[in-house]
This record gives structure tokens, sequence and C-alpha cells, in this order.
């Protein structure tokens, strides 16, 4: 070991503390959550199986199988399995999020898991652990660094998955602790995404999850036989936060001080509309706007108050904010999705097709959109909402919406997420038998073999 280098790095200590840990032992909260998980994520597969994104992903791998598309008949390798699934999961910007971050655990870590499980372990506890533990340290690496990932051009749930799946999938193939520490190490030099998707509304942010998900299996598969990772991958001086955030100097102890202990993802959050998770305060507030009676041709101009570390994304530059390329563009844009949520009276998966952004009702009102800088706005610990209608007459119109309705302040129940399931494979094509085969499979899957048969074709 080189002298400068700590006895014990990070992923040294993350790797003891995730192989002492044991799923019989994981409290009830969290196995509720991860099944509520589960939930969710298939819905978001099997509403955007016949998306031609999720066509043009599928299409794309050559190499066949025994793992599961969610949705899809053909059978695929683990990496490509996983690579469908979090292409289709994350791509509507529909699946859960983790306010502390943000990041969008399910559609990286449960395909890459279930993924792995299928092809070489297919024990229910197994994959239960993985996925409880890889969604734990994706929450958990998104607050080692606030808001700087995003900040240097990177999609947080892109670099963080991949480090995270990688931890999951070990997890649930039972490596040892060494392994483990080269699983993230070989990750790190796997970690990817741009968000340069924004520019003209392009997909790649779409497959972001995927990737991720495939990535993490190969490095837990390369580690498992034999394949070494820095073990400095994290803090070190060409690591993981370096080349993401710019910086070695994090808050490491937050990944790794009461792992085990203290499960973060308790909190993680379920979405109740399909786009950007910091507009949905927003749109809250554009709902209780129009309910009140206020009408588009009154209002001369809407100011919102909004976290600076929101704006780069889901602002500017405002002027293209206003009028968004296309469907998925407009899933990035405040000023769209409060005026389509002021419009229409909410906010679907309708709202983001390439029809409805050119809506002339929607882009009049988020023309009259604009934002001011709130310093005291507590982004990314919680998600706020404000706007202010500011009516030709002069008088004042206001709503403010204190967090993201779904989330730690307002989680939604089972009854609430499997309702939404039910929609999601309604929307793509399943009868209600099929839903319930699904839903029966969710709650039971964690005790049993990890087949997944029921979701295929």
């Amino acid at each position: 070991m080189a002298a400068h280098l700590p006895k014990v790095s990070v992923a040294d200590a993350l790797a003891k503390q995730i192989a002492a840990l044991d799923a019989a032992h994981l409290p009830a909260a969290i196995r509720a959550k991860n099944e509520d998980l589960l939930i969710d994520v298939w819905g978001l597969c099997l509403t955007a199986r016949h998306e031609d994104y999720v066509r043009a992903t599928l299409a794309a791998c050559d190499d066949d199988g025994p793992c599961t598309a969610v949705g899809h008949a053909r059978g695929l390798s683990a990496a490509a399995a996983a690579l469908v699934n979090g292409t289709a999961i994350h791509g509507e910007d529909f699946d859960d999020t983790f306010e502390g971050g943000p990041v969008h655990a399910g559609a990286v870590i449960v395909p890459a898991v279930l993924a792995a499980c299928e092809r070489h372990n297919p024990d229910g506890k197994a994959a239960l652990l993985g996925i409880a533990v890889g969604v734990e340290v994706m929450c958990r690496l998104g607050l080692v660094t606030p808001k700087l990932v995003h900040k240097a051009g990177f999609h947080p749930t892109a670099v963080f998955g991949a480090m995270a799946a990688a931890a999951g999938v070990a997890t649930a193939l039972r490596l040892n602790e060494r392994q483990i520490v080269d699983a993230l190490g070989i990750a790190g030099s796997m970690a990817s995404g741009i968000i340069e998707y924004l520019a003209e509304g392009a997909w790649t942010k779409r497959m972001h999850g995927g990737w991720a998900a495939q990535s993490g299996i190969r490095a837990a598969l390369m580690a498992r036989n034999g394949f070494t990772g820095p073990r400095t991958v994290f803090e070190g001086t060409h690591g993981f936060f370096h080349g993401f955030a710019n910086t070695t100097d994090g808050k490491y102890e937050l990944l790794t001080g009461d792992f085990g202990r203290k499960w973060v993802s308790e909190t993680l959050a379920f979405k109740l509309y399909p786009c950007g998770t910091m507009t949905h305060p927003y749109i809250d507030c554009a709902r209780r706007l129009a309910a009140r009676g206020v009408k588009a041709e009154d209002i001369r101009e809407m100011i919102c108050e909004v976290g600076e570390g929101t704006v780069h994304r889901l602002w500017e530059t405002l002027a293209d904010k206003q009028r968004p390329p296309n469907g998925y563009g407009a899933k990035f844009s405040t000023p769209y999705c409060i005026a389509a949520a002021f419009v229409r009276g909410n906010v679907g998966l309708d709202s983001f097709t390439d029809a409805a952004v050119k809506d002339p009702a929607v882009l009049a009102v988020a023309a009259k959109v604009r934002y001011v800088i709130d310093p005291k706005n507590p982004y990314p610990d919680n998600f706020t909402g404000h706007i202010r209608a500011i009516m030709k007459d002069d008088s004042v119109i206001e709503e403010r919406q204190p967090h993201m309705r779904g989330g730690a302040h307002e989680p939604l129940t089972r009854r609430d997420i499997e309702e939404k399931f039910t929609l999601c494979c309604r929307h793509g094509g399943w009868d209600d038998a099929r839903i319930a085969a699904a839903l029966k499979l969710a709650h039971t899957l964690y005790d049993g073999r990890v087949d997944l048969a029921a979701l295929r074709g």
C-alpha cells in the first residue's frame, strides 16, 4: 500500500458494513418500502413498453438469455435486461426519487439486482437485501457533495447509479468484502451520464438508469472473478468525486457513518406526476390557482421563488423553457409544467406528447412564467413550490407548497402505489388478470424464488 493512502478507505468501510448485513434483520419499514418499489417500477416498465425509445433499446440488444425484460416475451442476458428495464422505468420520468439527492434509485437498482439474481442466484431474500443495499448506497452517495455533481454537468442518477448497482448486485451475489471493494472500484470507471439532453430534449437521460444498472452487474461479476479496482475509488486524488463533483472533500461519513443502522431510503418518494421532481410542488400551486377560479387572460405574470440549484436544469434559458422543443424536453421545464397544470387542471402522461407541448393556450400561460432565486430555499433537502400571480388589475394571488407530495412529508400509501401501478399497466395494455398476478408476485417475491415469468409478454 502506498504511504499516502489510507489504511481503511471509504470503500473498505462501506464493504465491511454491507457484508455484515442479513436480510432477516432488515427493518419492516425497509422491507415494505422495497415492496412498494417493485410495484412502482414494474408499472413503469409496462406503461413504457411500446414507446419508441424502449423499442429502440430492445432492438439494440443482440444478446438473448434467461432474463426478463418486463412486458416483453423475449429473454435477454442479465446486462441487456437491466439496460432495457432501467430505460423503461426512467423513460417517462415517473419513477421514485430521493429528496436529499435527488437521485432515482428504482430505475437502476431493481433492474440490476433482479437480472443478476435471475441469472446467477434466484433467491428472493438475496434480491431483497441487494435492492435494499443498492438503494441505500445510491441515496447516501447523493448526500456526500450536495448539488456539485449536477453543477459539474453530470446526471447523479447515472453516475451514482453505477456505484450503487455494483454494491447491490455484489450483495445479492454474496461477494466478500474485498470483492465488494473491487466491484465499487471497477464501477467508478464505468460511471457516466451528462445532462446535455436538456438542450433539445434528446433521449439520453432515459437510458441512464439502464446503463448504470448493466454497469453494476458487469462490475460485480468482474470483481467476483478476480478483477481488481482501486480501494480509494471514492475519495482518491483521481477518484469518483474528483471526477464527477470536482472535489475530494466530501461528507463521506454520511455514506458510511451509520450504514446498516439507519436507513435514509425509508423516506424514498414516489411521483404523482411524470416529470422532473422539483416541478411537482409548482404543479400543485398551479392547480390550486386554477381551482380558485383564476383566469389565464387576467394574469399579467407568474413569478416563482426557486432554489438556485434548480435553475440551470428547469428554468434556463427561460425563453426555451417557455417553449419546450418536444414532449420529453417539456418534462424538465417548470414554466411548461406550471402552464399545463393551470390550463388542464392536472399533469399526466398525455401532457408530454409532442402535440401537447404545442397547445397555444398552454404556451400563452408559460410565456407569463418567470422566476427569482430564493437564497433561503431548502433545495435539495426539501422540494418546495411557490407562484405569485400578478393580475392585470395589480392584485396579487399567491400559492405555496411546502413539500413534495408523495415524499417524506406526505408519503403515498400502498393503496396509492397500487392504484398508480394499475393505471400504468392499463396504459401499457395489460388486463386486470395480469395486473393482479403481477401484484401478487410483488408481495411474495422476496420470500421465494426470483421467477419473473409472470411479467413477460
